[in-house]
């Protein structure tokens, strides 16, 4: 069984969207993360899908599942007070529903994501179940530094081995689970991915390359060039390119 988590708990402080989430803004009528979702309900390996949402916004994802056809949207449970947070609410709404195996693959993914394709999620599927997770990651395409508390350069990191982190990450919901757990009996609440998380209590993980173009809606800047690659793809349809 392979399960889609898309998480989408934040407000997008950094959006400046004063009308509602970045989540749910939309583009050519439909919302971001309407835009990711549909990835991963039209795949052939997805089973189901579970979102982590505003509690408040919940009604209205609903009504936005029924109204875009998302067959796999099995689960809508509320968001946290962190990323972290959210995806454990995610992750203990499977672990409580005893039709979901605990050797389940769990796609953790940003709701905001939303240009990724199948090709990425059949391979991350592929790898996790080969080897237990996979990573989704970009190349390190301009120099990486880092700084010491004085804001002063104290090493540059050889690019060639640098990755850059992205999503899906891609885990079997036993070890996801009890990566989870341990935090909360350690009240560790920093973790800033599920990688991070994972790579504290030990674990070894496998990367996948992913398109550059996977990236994270966060800024108004990220939303044009979401709508500028949508457009550039919409176009090479109607012409052939």
């Amino acid at each position: 069984m392979n399960i889609a988590l898309i998480f989408a708990g934040g407000t997008g402080q950094r959006m400046n969207s004063r009308t509602r989430p970045k989540q749910f803004l939309e583009l050519n009528g439909k919302p971001i993360i309407i835009h990711t979702m549909e990835h991963f309900d039209r795949h052939p390996e997805i089973d189901g899908i579970v979102a982590v949402c505003l509690k408040d916004w919940i009604p209205y994802l609903e009504e936005l599942a029924d109204r875009f056809r998302l067959r796999k949207l099995r689960w809508i449970t509320e968001g946290g007070a962190t990323g972290q947070e959210s995806i454990r609410n995610g992750l203990f709404v499977l672990e409580g529903d005893e039709s979901v195996s605990e050797d389940a693959l769990v796609l953790i993914h940003d709701g905001v994501r939303p240009l990724i394709n199948a090709d990425l999620i059949t391979r991350s599927i592929a790898m996790a179940g080969e080897r237990g997770n996979a990573i989704t990651v970009t190349p390190a395409t301009e120099t990486i530094i880092e700084v010491d508390g004085d804001n002063t350069v104290s090493g540059i990191l050889d690019r060639s081995i640098c990755r850059m982190a992205r999503a899906p990450q891609t885990f079997v919901l036993r070890d996801i689970l009890a990566a989870h757990h341990r935090a909360m009996e350690e009240n560790y609440t920093d973790a800033i991915d599920s990688a991070t998380l994972m790579t504290r209590y030990g674990a070894s993980l496998h990367i996948v390359e992913g398109p550059v173009e996977n990236i994270k809606i966060t800024t108004p800047a990220d939303f044009y060039i979401f709508r500028a690659i949508t457009e550039a793809r919409e176009n090479s349809q109607i012409w052939g390119i």
